[in-house]
């Protein structure tokens, strides 16, 4: 019998409906008490002093990197990022303006490998920008050991990570920053969305003028439309009105409340939804050992926790099918799955005016050619995960 088992799933709570009523009938929907209120319980939950929302993961990560304007960074400054990643990465710091500089991964866990790093360290080199990908925590020890070497900032891009740990410590909590992805098919979902968590005070405020177009006018209260009355910052500029001083280059990558909403309804329910998706996680990484040598996936370490956005799988060098027959068998059976990224400077055109060629980046094409992924959301059982074993099995024994 056929099975449906699509990649992702979006939780909306009834606590959620019940807010996005009450906003829409108060016609304030920019962002607001409810947007500050999960910034908030955001931070609580990483362990971090503040969290600053914004509309997507992509400006989480872009606006972290502008931060560094007001620390001594210049546009066209370096910024080391590793090969493989969802192309959201490499985006973020051309539209920083910053220069990624890509480094090859480490093939089994999927992220940065340290030791290359600091041969591509260069006088212009700003920061280091680690992916978790797949949720499986990159090597911060090591990174953050070249980073204080060279004092570098280190930035996080924790998009898939929700609930990851790191010899004790959230994957959030390990760099300068952190951004974080809150779309639809991640654990905590906002719809869009993104946030960006950091321990220092000075960071949050310039982020806040980042996100409304570089205001002077930063302040939680006011920033967050809470506070419309009298307040005594605003002509302090000789005259002017603090709201429409510009001090930086800026964006406009604000939350909406109605966006909160259903962010305050996931993370009332994130504890649920983490145990379900490590539960489905860890279930599949034990079942799927069985086919080695022929497909492989991340493990977990003893000092980590994977954070369960989703389960990738790569065809191993020797194997007699190649990735689009994997995918083309296991679609027809139901199970929605997913390329698992690519080398961003080699395989995708838009990074071709860097001029990295093709072999520049052996274990980022490697698994850009025969890796992918499908879900382990919190609407998949047990019955789901023995369903998708079995489609395996049967189709090793068609192709291996």
């Amino acid at each position: 019998m056929l099975m449906k088992i699509p990649f992702g799933t979006m939780s909306i709570p009834q606590k959620s409906k019940e807010l996005i009523g009450e906003i829409l009938n108060s016609n304030r929907v920019s962002s607001g008490r409810y947007v500050r209120e999960f910034e908030k319980k955001f931070a609580r939950l990483t362990g971090t002093k503040e969290a600053v929302a914004l509309s997507s993961g992509t400006d989480a990560d872009a606006l972290a990197l502008a931060v560094l304007y007001d620390f001594g960074a210049k546009r066209g400054d370096e910024v080391i990022v590793p090969a493989l990643s969802f192309v959201a990465t490499g985006n973020a710091v051309l539209q920083a303006g910053f220069k990624p500089v890509f480094v090859d991964i480490d093939r089994k866990t999927l992220n940065i490998d340290p030791s290359r790093i600091e041969g591509v360290i260069t006088e212009k080199t700003r920061a280091i920008m680690p992916v978790h990908l797949m949720g499986k925590p990159a090597d911060m020890d090591a990174i953050n050991k070249t980073a204080m070497k060279y004092k570098l900032y280190v930035i996080e891009d924790a998009a898939e990570a929700h609930g990851a740990v790191y010899k004790g410590r959230n994957i959030g909590t390990l760099g300068d920053m952190a951004a974080y992805s809150l779309y639809v098919a991640h654990i905590i979902s906002t719809i869009e969305g993104g946030i960006v968590t950091t321990n220092r005070e000075d960071f949050a405020e310039i982020l806040r003028s980042l996100r409304s177009h570089g205001r002077a006018c930063k302040c939680e209260k006011c920033v967050m439309n809470i506070n419309s009355g009298y307040c005594s910052k605003r002509f302090k500029y000789g005259g002017a009105d603090i709201r429409f001083i510009f001090e930086r280059i800026g964006y406009s990558c604000k939350m909406n409340e109605i966006e909160a909403a259903v962010g305050l309804g996931n993370l009332d329910i994130y504890e649920q939804i983490l145990g379900k998706r490590r539960k489905n996680l860890i279930s599949m990484m034990k079942k799927f050992k069985k086919f080695s040598p022929y497909l492989a996936t991340i493990e977990e370490g003893p000092d980590e926790k994977i954070g369960p956005h989703a389960f990738p799988m790569i065809i191993q060098e020797g194997a007699a099918f190649t990735r689009n027959q994997l995918v083309d068998f296991i679609e027809k059976k139901g199970i929605d799955t997913r390329d698992l990224f690519s080398s961003m400077p080699t395989q995708c055109p838009g990074f071709a005016f860097l001029n990295y060629k093709m072999g520049d980046f052996p274990e980022a094409e490697y698994i850009g050619n025969h890796g992918i992924h499908i879900g382990v959301h919190q609407d998949i059982g047990d019955e789901h995960i023995d369903y998708f074993i079995d489609v395996i099995v049967k189709f090793l024994d068609k192709y291996a």
